[in-house]
């Protein structure tokens, strides 16, 4: 599944921060049942790559998948050698954006400012990851979307809930990167069912 289409039926990405590659799949699939459609797994992970194999596998055709934490271009190639589609980063790298569009993947680069904004888009990213979300708050976002151009798809992450989503989405934020609201290490297949649950339906609120 592209990135797009995850984001059309759900804008949420998931961040399974410290997920194992033995649990992955549950956890994924319980995510998927409650209507996510986008996993990301950041690469300071436990064995990420594999989780990454084993989701592209057994999701690859019903879900984005992905990495998170992706600094280098060489981090790029493994992800892409192990299936992964989407590239999600903290910070600007127009190294790791070429590379991920040379690839056919779908960067995600993070940013909080309008030069590196535009950094990350002239480097070919179309996804733009305001982060941390929490810092800068919607008042930030929206200023920001005044001067962006209409095709740049911006994520709200870090610190942003259900309980936000509607207040983002107002100021211009398409999509959402949800680790802890959604996903803890160590948490039960029930938790995640139920905080994926709370995640979709606000969601689903804001179309």
């Amino acid at each position: 599944m592209t990135l797009d289409d995850a984001l059309a039926e759900c804008p949420v990405v998931a961040i399974l921060r410290g997920v194992r590659p033995d649990e992955v799949l549950a956890h994924a699939e319980a995510l998927f049942a409650a209507g996510v459609r986008g996993i990301e797994v950041p690469l300071n992970s436990p064995e990420p790559l594999e989780s990454i194999a084993r989701l592209a596998q057994d999701y690859g055709g019903r879900m984005a998948v992905g990495a998170g934490t992706v600094l280098s271009a060489e981090r790029v190639d493994a992800v892409a050698q192990a299936g992964g589609r989407i590239i999600v980063a903290p910070n600007t790298a127009a190294e790791v954006i070429q590379r991920a569009v040379a690839l056919g993947l779908d960067p995600a680069p993070g940013f909080a400012t309008a030069t590196e904004a535009f950094a990350a888009l002239d480097a070919g990213a179309r996804h733009l990851k305001l982060f941390p979300a929490v810092t800068y708050g919607p008042g930030h976002l929206k200023q920001l979307k005044a001067v962006l151009p209409p095709p740049a798809v911006v994520w709200a992450v870090g610190g942003v809930g259900p309980d936000s989503m509607a207040e983002w989405w107002a100021a211009g934020a398409r999509a959402f990167g949800l680790g802890g609201e959604i996903y803890r290490a160590g948490q039960s297949l029930d938790e995640t069912a139920a905080k994926a649950a709370l995640v979709v339906a606000a969601a689903r609120a804001l179309t």
